[in-house]
């Protein structure tokens, strides 16, 4: 077995510990995930503060509920609608949190520019959720794109552990609005499919089903 192999066995070991510890506790899953976003409201205040060492640690103990929430109700035959509705819902929030205390970082220190670099950061990493949000109501899936949720947190936590947050969210500015953009262009190409698609008539109805666009179908039966 390889060092990477033993390592992630390891984990997975621990990780499948804590599950089976929290499943016989009876603990909601909804609760872990609300728990999850009370640590990382911590991670924002030591941000708002300029500890970022500390948060970058506090935000991988936050990483552990988010981990671990969904499994503890698979291990429970628990999951519900609701609860991956809920999951996702706070993570936003919790996305949003650790940025504003950057935000509020930055802004004690009078470095506007990087206000304005954690304001874009904020708007891309909203706007990639939402763009597959929005995009999954006409399509059925639009996964596409590299700078989901889980880059973006390895990204902070490496700024924060290594102080190069600066670095660190340039790359999450830039990268998640690239995935915003190849995801409404994703969207658009299956959406044309769509629309070039027959509109066939319902069976039995003894009509013939037409391809002309609407104003040649008006021309044709004027």
């Amino acid at each position: 077995m390889t060092y990477t192999r033993a390592i992630g066995a390891g984990c997975k070991y621990i990780l499948d510990a804590i599950v089976r510890g929290l499943a016989l506790a009876k603990i909601n899953p909804n609760v872990l995930t609300f728990l999850g976003l009370v640590i990382n409201i911590i991670a924002a205040v030591l941000f708002g503060y300029g500890h970022f060492f500390i948060a970058g640690l506090v935000i991988i103990g936050a990483g552990i509920f988010d981990m671990v929430d969904g499994r503890v109700a698979r291990y429970t035959n628990t999951v519900s609608h609701f609860g991956g509705f809920f999951d996702s819902v706070l993570d936003r929030y919790s996305d949003l949190a650790l940025y504003f205390g950057l935000l509020v970082y930055y802004a004690s220190i009078n470095r506007e520019f990087y206000v304005v670099l954690v304001a874009v950061v904020m708007t891309g990493s909203v706007m990639v959720s939402y763009a597959r949000a929005r995009a999954e109501n006409t399509i059925p899936s639009c996964k596409v794109g590299f700078m989901e949720r889980p880059e973006r947190i390895v990204l902070v936590i490496i700024g924060a552990l290594f102080n190069r947050m600066a670095a660190c969210l340039w790359v999450i500015a830039v990268f998640s609005n690239i995935t915003v953009i190849h995801r409404i262009r994703h969207t658009y190409q299956q959406t044309r499919e769509m629309d070039r698609r027959p509109a066939f008539a319902p069976i039995g109805s003894g009509q013939v089903p037409s391809i002309l666009p609407d104003s040649a179908e008006a021309e044709r039966t004027r």
